[in-house]
């Protein structure tokens, strides 16, 4: 027990130091890299990564966020670069607010740690259309991520925009910068047979056109077995250590790019929870099983899917339960047990750097990884592997408990300075207290959005029209209008049904709400059926057809389709097919078209007090920013679907209504960045689709605490 007692004090001793040794060291000099490591400056490499979304995330939270990743022994932070986010149009580029990569590369660098930059430009990522911006789905004759001539054309010049902002900026390792690798397209291998012939010389361009940039840094493709040379195939996945094929060639060191902390959740599941203690047995055999050196976590810190950036049917939050959660709080375990795993590592890299393991059998299903250094150091990983129970093994004449499926590192050979499976930090909990309540009908005020018919559209067609290339990314919404005559007397009872190919419909006849129906995740058809009346004369349909996020996985992103497929009215007779009648379009809600929900879009619409809860409302309230410097929240979980706004500025979708199994929301809380607020008169505003009591949202601040009686969230 003294010997383990001085062990731990020893990890964290060491852990201080080579948190300065760190800053000391990262950022600036020649990167290349042999069969064993990474190479900076000469000096071969155990890194650790964790990736940290600038996007997902405001800037007066980068500081944050990087400092409690170095604490933990980070020494990399990897992020994605969103093409949609920086070209919202051919040639006009934002690098502003949130979108300021420059500066957020430069705050890694600041508190010295290295930068790992993943272009893509494809990324995936549950980011919506998997970071293409939609002007690129109208270009003629395109194919996304193809040996198609106009998409290379884009892909190319989106890629040398960023590579060229981040050399005029010195931000290459080899300039002095913090970068010392980058990665071009993202786990193409899952889809390149799709594309038959026209994927290999998809993937050979790519890394010749990457490296042909010459930003002196390496280059990496995950998912990629066969990435042509000098390109690194990595891995990515739960078990590396297990899956990875290895490098394809001698000269590649083994790279884990995304080492999954939990996973991304949507809308109608509950969120995949992963121990701490797995996800350090997996980076533990991938250091002795696949000579890993260079681990990223995905995510480190997850983030907020802030207004219609999240993909097809994800949650507002981001892999919350990542090391560091949404609001950039430190959630133990996990965050404390992977700085110790870090430290008990690093103790050993030299060592480990310095030769590859031997493996030797201590039993039936546990092994032995030893590294043997011509200096005479010793490390070893004693593995079991077996996830029933520990065993006793006998390694160099001493015994060694091992806890099931578990790893205990030994840097000299001799002591046990961690063990995967020993948990030493207890279980926080993120609490929700209350700081302003709306529980007054005087505090709202309400807004019904306008539902347009037929004649009041511009847009016009004999055929219905697909959802995302009408809209065009401009807005989650568009609305079908078109109108049926009645030529009976009395008022006659019929059946609408409609079939959509996602993701929510909402029916609406001469202006009454008809039915709601909405796909759900890699489901998204439905077909909505209503009983509804017509009356004689012209009755008017109006569909409101809703995406949660734009698909961003798969082959041939570009030819998805959503919205509403055919339309059939059915009486006691006939089955009426109105699909091909005339159809009027509206992109977008009136409310979106004056900005309702900003300062002083606000003042155009025509706000009345709050009444009886109706679908299509808007509405307003003001509050002033709660005390201190705790993270705060929305509790939103009496509204049903929508988005919210504080002071014009978007949070994100809400869709409380839609349930897991066990009857709860996916998501009830929803982030407000401190840097959204002013100490007073705050404006929210949110657009609710259903129905809810917006008498019940609270503004809530959020810490961690010991277990309470306290809401958890």
């Amino acid at each position: 027990m003294k010997m383990q007692w001085l062990w731990r004090n020893w990890l964290a001793a060491a852990a201080v130091l080579l948190a300065a040794a760190a800053a000391a060291s990262a950022g600036g000099g020649n990167v290349s890299y042999d069969g064993r490591s990474l190479i900076i400056d000469g000096q071969r490499k155990m890194l650790f990564s964790g990736s940290i979304h600038y996007s997902r995330s405001t800037p007066d939270m980068w500081s944050s966020l990087i400092s409690k990743a170095k604490e933990g022994g980070i020494d990399v932070i990897e992020t994605y670069v969103f093409w949609n986010l920086h070209e919202p149009q051919p040639g006009q580029y934002d690098f502003s607010g949130r979108r300021n990569i420059v500066a957020f590369i430069k705050q890694i660098q600041a508190q010295g740690l290295y930068a790992c930059l993943r272009i893509g430009p494809y990324v995936e990522g549950e980011w919506t259309y998997g970071g293409f911006p939609f002007w690129l789905h109208d270009i003629p004759g395109i194919v996304f991520r193809s040996n198609n001539e106009p998409f290379k054309f884009y892909m190319q010049n989106f890629t040398t925009k960023i590579v060229n902002l981040m050399k005029s900026e010195g931000l290459y390792a080899s300039q002095g910068g913090p970068i010392i690798l980058s990665q071009i397209e993202n786990e193409y291998q899952n889809v390149e047979k799709a594309f038959g012939e026209n994927g290999p010389p998809y993937v050979l361009w790519a890394a010749e056109m990457a490296v042909g940039l010459q930003t002196g840094v390496p280059w990496c493709m995950c998912k990629q077995d066969d990435a042509p040379d000098p390109v690194i195939n990595a891995c990515n996945g739960l078990r590396c250590g297990e899956t990875f094929v290895g490098p394809n060639s001698p000269n590649k060191p083994s790279i884990w790019t995304e080492n999954w902390t939990s996973f991304y959740q949507v809308y109608g599941q509950n969120a995949t929870l992963r121990s701490a203690e797995d996800i350090a047995y997996h980076v533990a055999l991938f250091i002795a099983r696949k000579n890993g050196t260079f681990i990223n976590y995905y995510m480190y810190h997850g983030g907020t899917n802030f207004g219609r950036t999240a993909a097809e049917f994800m949650i507002t939050s981001y892999y919350d339960q990542a090391p560091l959660d949404e609001y950039g709080l430190i959630r133990q375990p996990k965050w404390g047990h992977l700085k110790e795993l870090h430290a008990a590592v690093k103790l050993c890299s030299e060592t480990i750097l310095s030769v590859f393991p031997s493996m030797q059998s201590l039993g039936e299903q546990q092994e032995a990884y030893v590294f043997s250094g011509d200096s005479g150091a010793c490390a070893a990983f004693l593995v079991n592997i077996d996830n029933t129970k520990s065993v006793l093994v006998q390694f160099q004449n001493s015994s060694y408990e091992l806890p099931r499926q578990s790893i205990s590192i030994l840097p000299d050979c001799k002591t046990v300075s961690f063990n995967t499976a020993k948990v030493s930090r207890p279980f926080n909990t993120r609490t929700a207290i209350p700081a302003v309540k709306f529980d007054s009908a005087e505090k709202w005020e309400q807004f019904q959005e306008v539902i347009p018919q037929l004649d009041a559209t511009s847009m016009r067609s004999d055929i219905l029209l697909e959802h995302m290339n009408t809209a065009k990314d401009v807005s989650d919404y568009l609305w079908y209008t078109s109108s049926i005559q009645q030529d009976s007397p009395d008022q006659q009872s019929v059946t609408l049904s409609v079939k959509s190919l996602g993701h929510v419909l909402h029916a609406f006849v001469n202006g009454a709400h008809a039915g709601s129906a909405h796909g759900q995740f890699r489901n998204t058809s439905f077909t909505l059926e209503s009983t509804i009346s017509l009356n004689k004369g012209t009755n008017n349909i109006s569909l409101l057809s809703a995406t949660v996020g734009l698909p961003d996985s798969g082959s041939f992103l570009e030819h998805r389709a959503l919205g509403v497929q055919s339309v059939i009215i059915q009486d006691s007779d006939e089955a009426k097919n109105i699909t091909n009648y005339s159809w009027g379009y509206q992109v977008g809600l009136l409310g979106e078209k004056l900005q309702i929900y900003s300062s002083e879009g606000s003042k155009s619409a025509n706000w009345s007090s709050l009444g009886s809860s109706q679908p299509l409302t808007w509405y307003k309230s003001a509050f002033d920013a709660p005390e201190g410097d705790d993270p705060v929240a929305l509790n939103l979980g009496s509204m049903g679907k929508g988005e919210a706004w504080v002071n014009g500025q978007s949070i994100g979708r809400y869709w409380v209504s839609f349930r897991t199994l066990a009857g709860i929301p996916s998501q009830t809380w929803y982030n407000v960045p401190r840097s959204f607020l002013q100490p007073g008169d705050n404006l929210l505003v949110l657009f609710e689709e259903e129905t809810g009591n917006p008498l019940d949202i609270t503004v809530d601040t959020i810490s961690v605490t010991k277990p309470s009686l306290r809401k958890l969230v």
